[in-house]
């Protein structure tokens, strides 16, 4: 397992793959720091810090970040650790294409789990691999932004960002 540190004009991002892909991805931290302990157990013993394996996916998130259109979908992802139902739910998300929305509840029906929009919820708030897996882009079935785990401003921020309308934080 290796991990690594990105820097953009948002903040620092830690992210973490295994031999099968990326398996985290924070949203962008104050510092280098913050960055490595939202990674979490990657950044464990057993995990061995290497910046320039992630060049890539830098230049990806640098580009993101400063407004370019950047698509993450061929991306390889390491889901092991998600069960089917995060599975599902976590693949059906990352096809939301830049400047668009879903509702938790048109997510939930899309995986073949109607009424299970809080279910969806508690995936994208664990959701391992953000803005690869863009969790911002799941709103409430009225508009809203819902939650997020950088906070609703970062989210509201994210989605202008990418041409989506949205309503205003409450």
């Amino acid at each position: 397992m290796r991990y690594g540190i990105i820097e953009t004009n948002a903040g620092s991002i830690g992210a973490a793959a295994s031999p099968a892909g990326s398996l985290g991805l924070t949203l962008p931290k104050a510092s280098v720091s913050q960055a490595i302990e939202a990674l979490g157990q990657a950044t464990s013993l057993d995990g061995q810090r290497d910046d320039s394996a992630f060049s890539e996916l830098a230049q990806r998130l640098q580009w993101y970040y400063q407004g370019d259109s950047v698509d993450f979908n061929d991306l390889p992802l390491d889901l092991s650790e998600s069960t089917p139902f995060q599975r599902q739910v976590l693949e059906r998300v990352r096809a939301i294409p830049r400047g668009s929305v879903a509702s938790y509840g048109v997510i939930a029906a899309e995986v073949g789990r109607p009424g299970a929009a809080r279910a969806v919820g508690v995936v994208m708030a664990s959701n391992p691999i953000c803005i690869v897996i863009p969790c911002h882009r799941v709103v409430t079935s009225a508009g809203g932004l819902g939650g997020f785990g950088g906070g609703l401003p970062m989210k509201q921020r994210m989605l202008i960002m990418e041409g989506a309308l949205v309503a205003a934080p409450a």
